[in-house]
């Protein structure tokens, strides 16, 4: 996929670590102009107070063969917003690809309290952070995505809305966030599609965030050490997957057939056959459900 998305200008929104990271620079890598936002810059820090910037994720598109471009953006602030899109606007004249990304809630909630429990701060709290930021995203890019045809919006979310229709989230607050940015792709999709655009929601699986692996105590380089505390952790994947998912619709002359679906990095790259850094497919969402969820031990044979 190399080059395929040469001249192309994508704007991954949430890009400082994660999901947002691996596909800022997987777009990079294939040659597009990326423009990463987030909070986290070398000079401030945003409430999540980590290491990880925006300039960093920049450098990294550079480095992969694209142009990073870091702008610091609180997705909250719609005047914030709608002045990075002006700025893309008048330094490229478009835009080809949009990836809601943006979340920051992982500090937030509690998977053992229920609704009346919870903070209901922090609950609000995430909501917006979860779903606000994204309608507010979209509401001032589309304009410039739609100029001409062939745009594509992702919503990066977690579970595809097959699985969360059926499995409840755990925490009531994670539930309705995820939820619900499955359900903005499909309605972006409607609203979108006279104009030759398309919007779909796409979730990684079990990912090896910089968060997921300081949890279990290991790094990439040894995070099968990790299986020792949780044994299903076999089946995760790297940031760099859910990327080369959004690299193959991207340069798919035919993507407007996800137009209003909802699918993951693994069902993905067994349409388009990319694989991730190591080589294999690990299909997560597939696993879940029929070896995780259904008590079986754990073993990816067969499943990446």
């Amino acid at each position: 996929m190399s080059e395929s998305l040469r001249g192309k200008i994508a704007l991954v929104a949430g890009a400082t670590r994660g999901a947002g990271r691996g596909i800022a620079v997987e777009l990079g890598a294939a040659g597009a102009t990326v423009y990463v936002t987030g909070r986290t810059t070398r000079e401030q820090r945003s409430e999540m107070d980590r290491a990880e910037t925006i300039e960093e994720t920049a450098e990294l598109v550079t480095a992969a063969g694209g142009e990073g471009i870091a702008v610091q953006v609180d997705h909250l602030v719609p005047e914030q917003v709608r002045a990075l899109v002006e700025r893309i606007d008048q330094e490229q004249g478009g835009l080809d690809v949009l990836v809601n990304d943006i979340w920051g809630g992982e500090l937030m909630f509690s998977w053992d309290e229920k609704l009346w429990e919870h903070s209901l701060d922090k609950g609000m709290r995430i909501l917006r952070l979860a779903i606000d930021t994204h309608i507010i995203t979209s509401h001032h890019a589309l304009p410039l995505l739609i100029r001409k045809p062939g745009g594509l919006v992702v919503e990066v979310t977690d579970g595809t809305a097959e699985y969360n229709a059926d499995h409840y989230r755990v925490s009531f607050f994670y539930d309705l966030a995820k939820t619900s940015v499955n359900r903005m792709a499909f309605a972006q999709a409607k609203e979108l599609a006279p104009y030759g655009a398309t919007a779909m929601s796409l979730t990684p699986g079990w990912l090896r965030s910089e968060i997921m692996l300081e949890v279990f105590g290991v790094t990439e380089a040894n995070w099968r050490d990790a299986l020792v505390k949780q044994p299903h952790f076999v089946i995760s994947e790297t940031p760099a997957f859910v990327g080369r998912a959004v690299v193959a619709m991207a340069s798919d002359p035919e993507v407007g057939r996800w137009n209003g679906r909802s699918s993951s990095s693994g069902q993905l790259a067994q349409v388009y056959g990319f694989t991730d850094v190591d080589g294999s497919r690990p299909d997560a969402w597939r696993y879940m459900v029929e070896v995780q969820d259904a008590g079986g031990p754990a073993d990816a044979t067969g499943y990446r």
